[in-house]
């Protein structure tokens, strides 16, 4: 179900793109985009929140963004935002009231090699976070699976990319 509507939305898009990772790619998954289409977006949420095992949820913006905070009010827990740089005001890298030793899923709209959620599992680590999971909506089969188990950090696809290419 989830593979039709993303499809129908045409959040695969084929041309030339640089993803985050720097990598050079002929399609380029739109999950942010396409969570901008509330049954989408609910579809997503519903899914994720049947994964979560954690005592709340964090996820990098911009992406994960409405995914995580969605998850969170569906499943009455906490949520963190993290930030890719320090800004004004406190200048804080994580959004939300962190107990330490708390036990957290990150989620993600798309995983390619692993790097950038990688970065965010590092830093609620620092942060006293538990973390042993990443959900994401599309895992691209790049790497990130590998490089998160190296970590003992699962994770956990929606859908991979071979589903809808």
């Amino acid at each position: 179900m989830l593979k039709d509507m993303l499809i129908g939305e045409n959040a695969v898009k084929r041309g030339h793109f640089v993803l985050t990772s720097g990598k050079e790619s002929e399609y380029y998954a739109d999950i942010k985009d396409a969570c901008a289409n509330p049954e989408i977006l609910k579809e997503i949420v519903r899914q994720i929140s049947e994964k979560v095992k954690g005592e709340g949820v964090a996820g990098v913006e911009l992406g994960a963004v409405p995914i995580v905070v969605s998850v969170a009010y569906s499943l009455s827990i906490p949520y963190f935002i993290i930030r890719k740089e320090a800004k004004h005001g406190m200048k804080k890298l994580i959004i939300g009231n962190l107990r330490e030793g708390m036990n957290v899923d990150i989620i993600e709209d798309v995983v390619t090699t692993g790097g950038s959620v990688l970065r965010a599992v590092k830093l609620l680590r620092e942060s006293g976070l538990k973390v042993s999971r990443v959900i994401t909506v599309i895992d691209r089969e790049e790497g990130g699976k590998e490089l998160l188990e190296k970590e003992g950090v699962d994770l956990i696809s929606l859908l991979k990319i071979k589903d809808i290419l």
